[in-house]
Formats: structure tokens, C-alpha cells, sequence
């Protein structure tokens, strides 16, 4: 049996099964939240297998190996034999999902989860002993797999529900935005987008697009600082934070055409557009810094602007953006740096200067 070396978390998530340490269930069916891609889930899980997962290229990848695949809002009251889960780096989000786990798991059946050690594996562990007990443990390609067998006398029901509730969309800023745990700098103002905010032209005009839009923020700032902008198009690929941007974009319904898409941008955008502005993300799901992802967002951007549009984009400073600028756009420009941060304008060649 071949292991999946490019996802060691998933390989070591299903150690146990490929072993048959664990056996995958004959009925009851397996739920796997959090759900990603890989060659061994297809040789070890079976086929009704479910899966949620609310990040677009992960679930993209599990739609192209032909999985079934349901977002959180649309999970029901049935429970499985077994429920896989990757519990994410957030704790207060990956507590939820341990919660959802174990709800979802039928009496008996069993919860089977894995975290990579340097995100936080031995505090997942924990969590889920203190949830539903602890059955059994092992570790591997620096990873921890460790599951329980679920029923009533060893679950914390008081827990299990405050765990719920922890993850709930909630007022942020004296209630300027509803935020939940595990979004993008879910419970402040991310200082890179503040900054890239307080350099927006008043001057920018006529279609815009977000990219990476998170629960909103910039796209607020650019309509309240920008009464040119007719159309906003705001793109996300989590989609937990798209739906936060969708309540906390609700008073701008009558100021601007809003659109919100659940897309890869790095894939390319399907529309054309006078502006453009993103705080692109530099990590994937891990810790490593991705600066492939930003270049992407780069070149989808300057696919899609309009002769002499405009992107303004914030970015840590030493992430390596100007060759990509340079050979997509007719002028780029520092237009600061402050905090760490560089604030960039590039207008794509071929148009009047807007």
C-alpha cells in the first residue's frame, strides 16, 4: 500500500486504518470533516465516505478524485460509525470542530483525529481526552493521530456545548463586524490591511474586486472612502469567512452592486475590472511562508484589470513581489513602508491613468 507523501498529516490521520489498528466501519458510514485530498484516502477509506471541507482548493482537489462533499450548513441529524477530523491551528475553531466530531459520531462508534506536532498535536490530544476520553494514541511523520470511542458515559456534555458556542459568529470592534475563531485575524483589524486602508485614493472608480476579502474589512474601507466604486466583487476561498463578509456587507447592499465569490483566485478571476485591491495571503495550510500564493493573486489581478486599471496591494516587505509587478504592469510604485509592510499601486499598461 503506497503512503501519501505530500500530505504527511493526512498519512498519519490514516495510520490506523491502513494498518487495520482501527477498522473502517461495514455500516454506519464515515464522515470526514475538514476533509483534504490525497492517494491513500482513496485506497483506505470506503466508498460513502463524506466530506466537508469550507477552503475552495481543498475542496476543489476532493471534488476532482469524486467525493461527496456537503458544507457545514447543510450537515443533518445523521451520525456515522466514524467521523475523521483535521482539526485546524486555531484552538477555539479546532475545539468546535472536536465538538462537531463527537456530535456527529454515532454511540460506539469512533472520532479519529490528527494534528502535525508543531500545530499544536499534544492540546488536540488533550482536547479530545477531556471531550470523550482518549481510546488510543500514536505518532508518526512528526504527527499525532489519537481517537475515542464515543458514548455517553465518557463524554463532557458541558463542554461539548460551550466548545459549540465558542466558535459562533460574534460581535467584533463594538460591533462594527461579525467575526468568528479561525478566520484571518478573526477578532481585530490585521495592521497590514489598516495600513493598506489609510492609502486608498478617495479617486479610484467603477468596478472593483477584493481578492481575499476575509470577513470584509477592506472591502468597507474602499466603499466608505471611495464613492467612485460602482461594483464590488469580493473573493474568498475560506468559505467561513465569506459568509461573514456577506453579514458584514449587508448596509452597503444599496451603495454599490455587491457580488461574493467562494473562488481560488490563483486560478484566475472571471470578470474584468477598473480596481483591484488584496491583502494576499502568504500561507496555505501551514506555517511555511508561500509567497507563490501572493504572485498568483499578482497575475490573476493583472489578467483581469482593465487597460489602466489600478491594484493596490500590502504586503510584508520581505516577500518577493516586484519581479512579478514589473513584468505584468506598465507602472508600479512603493507607495510606502511602514510597520513591516509595503504599500504597492501598479497600473496595468495599455489605458488613460484613472
Amino acid at each position: 500500500m503506497s503512503t501519501d507523501h505530500v500530505d504527511p498529516v493526512l498519512s498519519t490521520l490514516l495510520l490506523p486504518l491502513a494498518t487495520g489498528q482501527l477498522a473502517l466501519p461495514q455500516s454506519g458510514g464515515a464522515l470526514f470533516l475538514r476533509a483534504r485530498a490525497g492517494a491513500l484516502l482513496r485506497e483506505v477509506a470506503g466508498p460513502d465516505l463524506v466530506c466537508e471541507q469550507s477552503y475552495k482548493p481543498a475542496a476543489d482537489a476532493l471534488l476532482r478524485q469524486g467525493w461527496a462533499l456537503r458544507r457545514a450548513e447543510e450537515a443533518d441529524t445523521a451520525r456515522f460509525a466514524l467521523v475523521l477530523v483535521l482539526p485546524p491551528r486555531q484552538r477555539q475553531e479546532a475545539r468546535a470542530l472536536l465538538a462537531r466530531a463527537v456530535e456527529s459520531c454515532a454511540p460506539g462508534g469512533t472520532v479519529l483525529a490528527c494534528v502535525a506536532n508543531d500545530d499544536g498535536a499534544k492540546s488536540g490530544e488533550s482536547d479530545l481526552k477531556a471531550l470523550a476520553g482518549l481510546t488510543g494514541t500514536q505518532s508518526k511523520n512528526h504527527c499525532r493521530v489519537y481517537w475515542s470511542t464515543v458514548n455517553a458515559a465518557t463524554c463532557d456534555a458541558a463542554l461539548l456545548t460551550a466548545w459549540r458556542e465558542g466558535d459562533a459568529p460574534q460581535p467584533i470592534l463594538d460591533g462594527r463586524f461579525v467575526s468568528r475563531p479561525g478566520v484571518f485575524a478573526w477578532d481585530r483589524i490585521d495592521p497590514a490591511s489598516a495600513l493598506l486602508a489609510a492609502h486608498l485614493p478617495s479617486t479610484l472608480m467603477g468596478s472593483a474586486a477584493d481578492l481575499g476579502c476575509g470577513f470584509g474589512y477592506l472591502s468597507v474601507e474602499l466603499l466608505q472612502r471611495c464613492p467612485g466604486i460602482t461594483s464590488l466583487d469580493l473573493y474568498e476561498a475560506e468559505g467561513r469567512a465569506l459568509d461573514l463578509a456577506r453579514h458584514n456587507m449587508k448596509s452597503f447592499a444599496g451603495r454599490a452592486a455587491l457580488n461574493f465569490e467562494w473562488h481560488d483566485v490563483t486560478i484566475s478571476l472571471p470578470r474584468r475590472y477598473d480596481v483591484i485591491l488584496t491583502n494576499p495571503p502568504f500561507h496555505a495550510q501551514g506555517s511555511m511562508d508561500r509567497p507563490d500564493i501572493g504572485r498568483a493573486f499578482i497575475v490573476a489581478a493583472a489578467e483581469a484589470l482593465n487597460p489602466g486599471g489600478r491594484l493596490w496591494l500590502v504586503a510584508n516587505r520581505h516577500l518577493p513581489y516586484e519581479s512579478v509587478l514589473d513584468a505584468r504592469f506598465g507602472t508600479v510604485r512603493i507607495v510606502t513602508q511602514a510597520q513591516g509592510f509595503k504599500i504597492i499601486e501598479a497600473v496595468k499598461a495599455g489605458g488613460a491613468r484613472r
